[in-house]
C-alpha cells in the first residue's frame, strides 16, 4: 500500500464561468482520444470536486460519461490505481460499477490540453449506466438495505485483494481529514462559523480521535473503501442498486463508509432508521462487533466537519453555496448532541444497542 501524497490546498474560484468554457472546449477538442467523431453532443452534468459530461455519440449509440479531473487534486498512479479497484470489482463480479472505456492509445486516463492555456487536466471515459439517484424519503429504507450489503462485498473483497504493484490511494485518517494534510481544506472556515461553534467542534473532534486511537486501525478496521456513498454516486434501476464514481476511494475505516452514505442528510431525523436498514443488508455479508458499532457516531460527526470543510473550499460551486451558513449550524448542533451522548434524541444509540 502506497498512501498518495497531500494535494494542493484547496482553493474557491476552480469552475468559474471562463473555466467552464474553457473546459468544454477541451472536452470537445479531445474527443479523439476515445475516437468519438466531433458530432458527439457534449453535457454538463455536474460540477464537484470534478467536472462530469455526458457524452452521446448517436452514430454508434454510445452513452458514456466523461470526468474530467480538477488540477492539483489526483496524480495520474492515483487515478490508475482507482481504475485498478474497478476493474477487479467488476472481474470478481461484486458489485455493479460503470466501466472505464479505454483511450485511442489503449490507456484509461487521458490528458486533454487546454485551448486557453490553463493547466491540463486528467479525463476519463466510463460508460453510463441506466438508473437514477435513490431519492431520499420514507422509501430510502430499502435502498439503504441493499446498500448495506454492496458495502459489505465491497470491504470483504478490499480485504482479499492482493494490492498491485505500485497502488496509490489517498488515506483518508485524521491526518487527511481535519489535521495537517486536510485534502478539503480547513474546517475552521466552515461557513458562518463562529468561536463558541469551533470550541464545540474542537472538544468534538478531541473526543473521536481519543476513540479512535483506542479503536485502532487494524487489517479488520482499517483498508480499501469508497469513502463517498452518498445518494448521488448511487443508481437506482428498479430492483437494482449500482456504485459509481470511486474518485475517492482510499484507505479508512471500513465503518466510516457509512458516513458518507448519509452526506449532507446527517442533520435528518431519519438517519437512526436508514442505519438500521444498512446493518441489517452488511449483515448478509459479514458479521460486526460491538466494538466496530460503537465508532458509528465518531463516523457521523467526523464527516459532517469534514463536509463541512468542503463546502467552504468549493465555495464556488452551485451545490456548495446551495448549503450555506445553515449546514455549519447543523454540524455543530451534531457535535454537541454527540458530545452529550444524545445524537438523534437517543435513537441512534438505541438502534446500535438492539443490532
Amino acid at each position: 500500500m502506497s498512501p498518495a501524497r497531500p494535494p494542493a490546498a484547496p482553493t474557491t474560484g476552480e469552475y468559474t464561468a471562463d473555466v467552464l468554457a474553457d473546459l468544454e472546449r477541451m472536452v470537445q477538442a479531445g474527443l479523439a482520444a476515445w475516437d468519438l467523431p466531433a458530432t458527439t453532443r457534449i453535457e454538463l452534468l455536474n460540477v464537484s470536486e470534478n467536472a462530469t459530461y455526458a457524452l452521446s455519440d448517436e452514430s454508434a449509440g454510445r452513452q458514456l460519461v466523461l470526468r474530467l479531473h480538477r488540477v492539483g487534486y489526483s496524480a495520474i498512479d492515483e487515478i490508475d490505481s482507482e481504475l485498478a479497484w474497478i476493474e477487479a470489482l467488476r472481474a470478481d463480479q461484486v458489485i455493479a460499477t460503470a466501466a472505464p472505456q479505454l483511450g485511442a492509445d489503449g490507456s484509461f486516463v487521458q490528458t486533454l490540453p487546454s485551448p486557453s492555456r490553463r493547466p491540463a487536466r486528467y479525463a476519463v471515459v466510463f460508460e453510463r449506466l441506466p438508473g437514477r439517484e435513490p431519492e431520499f424519503g420514507s422509501d430510502a429504507d430499502p435502498w439503504f438495505e441493499r446498500l448495506g450489503c454492496l458495502t459489505a462485498r465491497l470491504h470483504a473483497h478490499a480485504r482479499a485483494w492482493v494490492l498491485p504493484r505500485g497502488f496509490s490511494r489517498k488515506c483518508w485518517d485524521l491526518d487527511a481529514m481535519i489535521g495537517p494534510y486536510a485534502y478539503w481544506g480547513d474546517w475552521h472556515a466552515g461557513r458562518g462559523l463562529d468561536a463558541q461553534g469551533a470550541a464545540v467542534i474542537e472538544m468534538a473532534l478531541a473526543e473521536i480521535g481519543a476513540r479512535l486511537a483506542r479503536y485502532g486501525r487494524g487489517p479488520a478496521r482499517f483498508g480499501l473503501i469508497h469513502a463517498d456513498l452518498r445518494l448521488a454516486n448511487l443508481l437506482a434501476d428498479q430492483d437494482d442498486l449500482r456504485i459509481i464514481d470511486f474518485d475517492d476511494c482510499g484507505f479508512s475505516w471500513f465503518l466510516y463508509d457509512f458516513a458518507t452514505a448519509v452526506s449532507f442528510i446527517e442533520h435528518e431525523a431519519q438517519v437512526p432508521e436508514l442505519l438500521a436498514a444498512w446493518l441489517r443488508g452488511y449483515r448478509q455479508v459479514a458479521p460486526l462487533a460491538a466494538e466496530d458499532l460503537e465508532q458509528i457516531p465518531s463516523f457521523l460527526v467526523l464527516r459532517r466537519v469534514l463536509l463541512t470543510a468542503w463546502l467552504a473550499s468549493h465555495a464556488e460551486i452551485p451545490f456548495a453555496r446551495r448549503f450555506g451558513t445553515q449546514y455549519t449550524e447543523g454540524t455543530v448542533h451534531l457535535a454537541r448532541e454527540f458530545l452529550a451522548g444524545r445524537l438523534y434524541d437517543g435513537r441512534l444509540a438505541a438502534v446500535l444497542s438492539s443490532t
